[in-house]
């Protein structure tokens, strides 16, 4: 159970005239246009926003758009109450607190699959770099040096790829990987369907024994901070490289640089750091520079046009189907509801806290009012309920402000 208050029972949101977005972080610009073309008043920064910052400009805002560098926490969120949804233009949803804004009435939804492929694409460069020893060579060439040697360098057809994570981005990876001609294992905490050749293997210590390349594809959670430390980096088969594009808190960074240092771990690449600079202009040091055959990369697995125009696609769509709907399909924080509009009629949108007697309650108001249900759909989890009911016209907005009057109440609005 989260320890974040409720809120106190308020007036039912009133959106006046175009629905207010904030976007940050130089999200692309085909959210804008998305937004713009369903009518909302869009503002575009390209920077990140500090929690003081954030909470200013929060006023008057019913959609939230950040990526990874703004935190949304409980603070913020209690200072917004007429904030609707938040969207996390990006995979990872860490740096929003879920559990607060589930207590809120605010979902959160991000885009898990637009940017699958440009990581899948980068680790596949980075294996052959890191086989071929490339990020060595070019060094060297750049400051003069000449240094034409097959020693150590080798073909990636016939290796074995081992994916801790079969999700999204690490199933898709196995696809290519498997194109070409290397064999491909998974480790995954929940049963998966392999594609292709790939195969599972029963634990993390069989993959790591059994590949000649290790990639992490897994979020970011108690269970998986600091998953490859000391002794699984010691389980890898000598030389093995490893590449890490997915959470900077999953690998030992310290750890790796020993193993790397002590010729057990054959190079490495990395894309995401336990601490990363705020912004461009900031500095960077990690115990991995200048280490040979590493790849050192400034989180950019997703960072590419095609990712990030889907991204801004993906997102926008679930945020403008929440506030002129009321569906939640998608969110990570959220009782997943959707269901079509029905013509001429109002849709109330209730989160209440989750007690027994909540939609009596709200029946007993629709009676009391003569009011006539065309459809009501209600989904839980431990702290919150969501209704979403259709009503006659004619008494939508009297509902609507009664249910809102409940104790029970935390955010309620109408649709018309």
């Amino acid at each position: 159970m989260s320890t974040t208050p409720f809120p106190s029972p308020s007036t039912p949101i009133s959106i006046e005239g175009p629905p207010k977005v904030l976007l940050l972080e130089n999200i692309h610009p085909s959210a804008e246009e998305m937004f713009r073309a369903e009518g909302f008043e869009v503002e575009r920064l390209k920077v990140a926003l500090k929690p003081e910052e954030l909470e200013q400009r929060l006023q008057g805002v019913h959609v939230l758009g950040i990526r990874s560098k703004t935190n949304v926490w409980e603070p913020a969120l209690a200072k917004a109450p007429n904030l609707l949804a938040v969207g996390a233009f990006c995979i990872g949803t860490n740096q929003v607190d879920l559990k607060a804004a589930n207590r809120h009435g605010t979902p959160v939804f991000n885009a898990p699959f637009s940017n699958t492929r440009s990581v899948a694409e980068l680790v596949i460069s980075e294996i052959i770099m890191l086989s071929r020893q490339l990020v060595d060579r070019i060094r060297e060439v750049h400051a003069g040096q000449w240094r034409k040697v097959a020693t150590g360098s080798y073909e990636v057809r016939g290796k074995t790829l081992g994916i801790i994570g079969y999700g999204h981005i690490g199933s898709q990876l196995g696809v290519l990987a498997e194109s070409m001609g290397m064999r491909v294992i998974f480790h995954d905490v929940m049963t998966k369907l392999p594609l292709g050749n790939t195969r599972a293997t029963a634990t993390l210590d069989e993959l790591l024994a059994s590949s000649d390349f290790v990639t992490l594809h897994v979020p970011a959670t108690a269970s998986t901070e600091k998953m490859l430390g000391e002794a699984e980096l010691a389980r890898m088969r000598k030389g093995a490289f490893l590449i890490n594009a997915s959470r900077g808190t999953v690998v030992d960074i310290e750890a790796l640089a020993r193993a790397i240092r002590a010729g057990h771990i054959g190079g490495a690449a990395v894309d995401v750091y336990p601490e990363e600079p705020e912004t461009n202009s900031d500095g960077f040091t990690t115990p991995l520079q200048g280490l040979p055959n590493v790849i050192l990369t400034p989180h950019i697995g997703g960072s590419t046009e095609e990712a990030q125009a889907s991204i801004g696609k993906e997102v926008a769509t679930s945020l403008i189907k929440f506030v002129k709907s009321g569906a939640t399909t998608g969110a990570v924080n959220f009782p997943q509801v959707e269901t079509p509009l029905i013509p001429k009629t109002h849709r109330i949108l209730n989160v209440h806290r989750n007690t027994p007697g909540v939609l009596r309650d709200i029946n007993r108001i629709v009676s009391d009012l003569n009011a006539n249900i065309h459809a009501q759909v209600l989904s839980t989890d431990s702290d919150i309920g969501y209704l979403v009911m259709d009503l006659d016209q004619n008494v939508g907005r009297p509902v609507c402000e009664a249910i809102a009057g409940l104790k029970t109440d935390i955010k309620t609005r109408i649709v018309t």
